[in-house]
């Protein structure tokens, strides 16, 4: 059985999938990177453990699309309006929350006005690449480094650089 970062991942066993009554499966979440003029990106300051800054998202509600959930979560805790305009890339590894596996879709998205605080948020604030705070959770400095890079480049992450 492989370990990361003390989380036992089973192997797949497809026998064992057909008798199971309670599967396990990573959750499914939505982040979004909200650009708001000259440059800055917003980041919420996190209520809850895992604590830090981070990317506004969550989990996906049961019956709800990617884009309907990035929206809302979007809102939920930075209280702006986002235009989606692309969908970014999709984080997989089982290590990027502490709590539990989750895959996270990401999406790049504009808003005009001040972040205010909401939800579990604590705090929200607008920083550029140089100047992003010390303490960020998840692995939402990885997300934002493949941002700028992408920002300054064109040039999108690459799969074998996604775990």
């Amino acid at each position: 059985m492989e370990k990361v970062e003390n989380k036992e991942i089973k192997p797949y066993n497809n026998k064992m999938d057909k008798k199971m009554d309670n599967p396990r499966n990573p959750f499914p979440t939505v982040d979004i990177i909200i650009e708001c003029g000259g440059g800055g990106i917003v980041l919420i300051k996190r209520k809850n453990p895992p604590y830090g800054w981070a990317l506004p998202g969550g989990f996906i509600d049961h019956g709800e699309s990617l884009e309907d959930a990035a929206e809302r979560e979007a809102e939920e805790e930075t209280s702006l309006k986002v235009t989606l305009l692309e969908q970014f890339f999709t984080y997989s590894s089982p290590a990027r929350d502490p709590r539990h596996h989750t895959i996270a879709t990401v999406f790049i998205a504009r808003a005009s006005g001040t972040p205010r605080a909401a939800d579990d948020a604590a705090e929200a604030g607008i920083f550029v690449e140089g100047g992003l705070p010390e303490e960020i959770a998840f692995d939402h400095r990885r997300i934002l480094s493949d941002y700028f890079r992408f920002r300054k480049t064109g040039e999108r992450v690459k799969l074998e650089n996604s775990n």
